[in-house]
């Protein structure tokens, strides 16, 4: 099983980006430090019909009000996998796309300012989260049972519903999310 979770953020908004230095490197981890692992695990897990497993974000599903990077990273894994797992149809290797909302790991003390630097503050929304161990054995759950997809929010559940009949309210509520 490969489970690729690789992810950072900025603390930014796209028009006030002087260069796209740090949307360049946030493609380049989140997308794709995702994309090497696969490819060069990839032989190993058809030959032993394995599991691999790639951790979007809700992001990766509801855009943000903040175009920097994150959200385009995390659509990119859910575009890319998607189409690798119709790739893949044939080999038994199965692939799941992970869709957490906020866990606690200390990942918004680590978003990057424009300036380079982290912010080194835990938001409220993190501080509430769901723990790293729950989120892992729902993961590792998933894998095992190979499932397509696993939406780890009762919200973003909702929310994927409520996108198909009523798109424009989504959005009104993500742009009030940060």
């Amino acid at each position: 099983m490969l489970i690729n979770n690789a992810g950072f953020g900025i603390e930014s908004r796209f028009e006030d980006m002087s260069n796209l230095d740090l949307f360049e490197k946030v493609m380049q981890v989140n997308f794709f430090g995702g994309v090497y692992c696969t490819h060069y695990a990839l032989p190993y897990l058809k030959k032993s019909m394995g599991r691999l497993v790639a951790v979007s974000s809700l992001r990766g599903k509801f855009p943000s009000a903040r175009a920097d990077g994150y959200g385009a990273s995390k659509h990119a894994i859910v575009g890319f996998y998607g189409s690798l797992r119709n790739e893949l149809f044939d080999s038994g290797v199965s692939v799941t796309i992970i869709y957490p909302g906020w866990v606690c790991t200390g990942i918004t003390s680590r978003v990057l300012k424009l300036d380079g630097h982290q912010t080194g503050q835990i938001s409220p929304h993190e501080e509430r989260a769901m723990s790293v161990e729950t989120c892992t054995r729902m993961i590792i759950r998933a894998a095992e049972k190979r499932k397509r997809q696993l939406i780890m929010t009762f919200q973003g559940m909702y929310g994927e519903w409520l996108q198909l009949i009523a798109p424009r309210f989504v959005d009104r509520v993500t742009r009030k999310i940060t």
